[in-house]
């Protein structure tokens, strides 16, 4: 499982025109889910992202964490993070995990995640088409594979 974590000052997640999510200052989280993830996976990341320091203190070190700054969480998936790209220039995507394995992932990620920051976060609908809109704070941005701890 992978994220890649974006640290903005806002962002607003629409599918069909339609605003579906909206944050202020916190993370845009993508998560890839691969088919050879599970529970620990989520567990593992879910740690990462909650206690990742990467907003700036008073001394304007990567000091502080979401909780700290009281910002929001917005996590999509993003099965194109599984895309293999060795061969030719179309990509392909057998390492992504099928809706059936990483649907129950991904709740199992967002009810995680809820329970660590003790709030809801914001969420993508898995499978749609969404465009996403922030702006990247630094830029600031994050990537953590739960398999290379």
């Amino acid at each position: 499982m992978v994220a890649l974590i974006q640290r903005v000052t806002q962002a607003s997640l629409h599918i069909e025109g339609e605003c579906r999510a909206s944050i202020p200052q916190g993370f845009v989280v993508l998560l890839g889910i691969h088919v050879d993830d599970n529970q620990e996976d989520v567990a593992y990341l879910a740690s990462k992202i909650a206690g990742l320091r990467i907003f700036s203190d008073e001394e304007g070190k990567m000091n502080l964490d979401l909780q700290t700054i009281n910002g929001e969480l917005l996590l999509v998936s993003q099965f194109t993070l599984y895309a293999a790209t060795r061969k030719g220039n179309r990509p392909s995507f057998l390492e992504s995990a099928r809706p059936e394995q990483a649907i129950p992932l991904y709740e199992l990620m967002i009810s995680t995640l809820e329970t660590k920051l003790g709030k809801k976060i914001q969420t993508g609908v898995f499978g749609a088409d969404m465009q996403i809109n922030l702006t990247n704070d630094g830029p600031v941005t994050i990537i953590i594979d739960s398999k290379k701890p």
